[in-house]
């Protein structure tokens, strides 16, 4: 086995295909196990040509971009689909005969698999303390602040009523608010529902901001890095166009498995949601459920930037804490790279939020709904919008605060347990209120 072209393609360029891309092209030879070898080498030509891939191209300089047009010119079966204008990379469907010539280029950096990626109020906003913060005699809401949903889509519900600002759809190109999966839907709730079908009992903590969909995860709760990525560039693009009505906070409850690159920033997904962090918006992302064992924060929430939500179980008590803690499908750090995560951890058990109707969740989780406009759920994927709503209040008390300002007085703001490990627990157990008072003293 070891002798056939694209295995040798592999072994030869492991440096510059990423674990999962090399797993994909060896997995190509499978089938052949099972056929006489006198078909090997007719097959195996077969395969070079004709079999296509799904994957990105990072590339280092104009050279490297013009490397990627030969290559589609030379090689009828590839086909480029998207240039990326914040980061150095191109998506595309690639033969094994076209990886090959695209990494004889010494300016083609890297080849990634187009790999999959998935989505990860009752009590949990009082509990976080971001519950009828005033400055100044006002009552923060989040106005005037815009928070970006990158999931699932967000269906229109009651209590989102003319708050939907924007909506983009990477998966089925429709171009009306709608969600055809439940999960985003519950997420722009957590952060920014009203709770007016509730007489404001299921409201999250900036219950008057604006939102933003940008459907990038398919019916199923599944997308892939190029489309992740193409969400969160539409963000920058979209603040690019509207400098009066920018995209504050993006919001990320997905996440994929890290992949053990020899810097952190070889991830793709990492190299986008920190350009988005340069960019002024701030940005809140998964740790992941694959807790309790250590080392398994997902990506893009493995990056040393953005801020990292793990999940806390609160009980459903909001006056006390004495009962808290660190929800046991929580993500633990550090990361690949010896970065301690998550930044700190946000309720996120038995979160009662928005319902899409006749959804995928909605659909199989019919124990889970609240009457008939609510539905239960649990994660990181609830921790993080309600941190992404905090995060609003913070920019309506303080616009001009940055990124960096932001997360840092999320993270001195927090509760801190004595002797905790804060790869499990963070800086502790967000404080909206204390956060906003950090804030304001800087």
């Amino acid at each position: 086995m070891f002798t056939y072209s694209i295995v040798q393609l592999a072994r030869r360029h492991a440096a510059r295909l990423d674990r999962p891309l090399r797993h994909a092209l060896v997995n190509m030879y499978k089938p052949m196990m099972r056929m006489p070898c006198i078909f090997h080498r007719w097959v195996e030509r077969w395969l070079r040509k004709w079999r296509t891939l799904s994957v990105l191209i990072e590339v280092e300089n104009a050279e490297g971009m013009e490397a990627v047009a030969k290559a589609e010119r030379d090689h009828f079966r590839m086909k480029v689909r998207h240039h990326f204008r914040h980061v150095p990379f191109y998506s595309a469907r690639v033969t094994p005969a076209a990886i090959e010539q695209l990494l004889e280029h010494p300016k083609v950096k890297k080849v990634y698999l187009n790999r999959q990626v998935k989505a990860l109020l009752n009590n949990a906003v009082p509990s976080a303390n971001a519950k009828h913060v005033a400055v100044n005699g006002t009552e923060l809401s989040g106005k005037g602040v815009t928070i970006a949903i990158v999931d699932t889509g967000i269906y229109p519900h009651p209590d989102l009523e003319g708050r939907i600002a924007a909506f983009v759809d990477f998966v089925n190109g429709r171009t009306t608010p709608y969600d055809d999966n439940g999960h985003g839907t519950h997420c722009a709730g957590d952060a920014a529902g009203n709770g007016r079908m509730s007489d404001g009992l299921y409201a999250g903590p900036a219950y008057e901001a604006n939102l933003i969909g940008v459907k990038v995860l398919d019916r199923s709760g599944s997308g892939t890095l190029e489309t992740i990525m193409r969400g969160i560039e539409w963000c920058i693009d979209y603040n690019k166009k509207n400098l009066t009505k920018r995209i504050h906070i993006i919001s990320l409850s997905l996440g994929g498995e890290p992949q053990p690159f020899p810097i952190e920033n070889d991830d793709p997904l990492v190299q986008v949601a920190e350009q988005a962090w340069e960019q002024g918006i701030v940005v809140c992302a998964a740790a992941g459920n694959e807790g309790p064992n250590y080392g398994t924060i997902s990506s893009p929430g493995i990056s040393d930037r953005i801020i990292t939500v793990g999940a806390l179980d609160d009980h459903d008590t909001a006056t006390t804490r004495a009962d808290d803690d660190v929800a046991s499908f929580s993500s633990r750090g550090p990361t690949e790279y010896g970065v301690t995560k998550p930044d700190l951890v946000v309720p996120g058990v038995n979160i009662i939020s928005l319902r899409a109707p006749r959804s995928f969740l909605d659909k199989m989780n019919k124990q889970s709904r609240v009457g008939d406009h609510y539905i239960s759920m649990s994660g990181t994927s609830m921790a993080t919008p309600i941190c992404a709503g905090i995060v609003a209040l913070m920019l309506q008390a303080k616009p001009n605060a940055t990124p960096d300002e932001i997360k840092r007085a999320l993270k001195d703001g927090a509760d801190l347990w004595k002797g905790r490990d804060p790869n499990v627990y963070g800086a502790g157990y967000v404080n909206g209120k204390r956060a906003i008072e950090q804030l304001l003293q800087r």
